[in-house]
């Protein structure tokens, strides 16, 4: 399954907003996120001249989860706001 690909500064709004909706221990323990919202984060770099780059990919396991996950937060994981 393809993961959600954010931003740092994306992953870090979403990360509070979850910390609102849910009990630290679901941000906290990586087998309880899975299980709880259907996804692990991961860290992604992505080095190269002239440019580094850093995403935040959102490795979901679950189908139903990953589309009651974008029912509920497709506002703060949308790539360009503006557009």
């Amino acid at each position: 399954m393809k993961p959600i690909v954010i931003s740092k500064d994306q992953w870090f709004v979403l990360k509070e907003k979850i910390n609102n909706d849910y009990p630290p221990s679901v941000r906290l323990v990586r087998e309880k996120m899975k299980r709880v919202l259907g996804f692990t984060p991961r860290l992604h770099e992505i080095s190269g001249y002239p440019n580094y780059t850093v995403e935040m990919h959102l490795d979901f396991f679950d189908e139903h989860k990953r589309t009651m996950f974008l029912l509920k937060y497709s506002d703060y994981v949308i790539k360009d706001r503006n557009t």
